[in-house]
């Protein structure tokens, strides 16, 4: 069985801060994209069989990132 993973991401106006860690904490991977969603979801698609939650840290745009990462599924 693999260990499950949890993603992180900084949502800002122009930028996406994300990153993978580990049950301990410990970071694996981590990256400043731009706001695509195509990017966001390369970054993810290494890990997506281990991530047991995507935390998303925003104060108002949200939903593109979500609702984009909701439709992938």
């Amino acid at each position: 069985m693999t260990e499950p993973l949890m993603a992180g991401i900084d949502l800002h106006s122009n930028n996406v801060m994300i990153g993978i860690v580990d049950q301990s904490g410990q970071r694996l991977k981590h990256q400043k994209l731009d706001c695509d969603l195509k990017q966001v979801d390369n970054f993810l698609c290494p890990f997506k069989a281990q991530l047991k939650s995507i935390a998303v840290e925003s104060t108002y745009n949200w939903y593109w990132l979500v609702d984009g990462l909701r439709a992938l599924d």
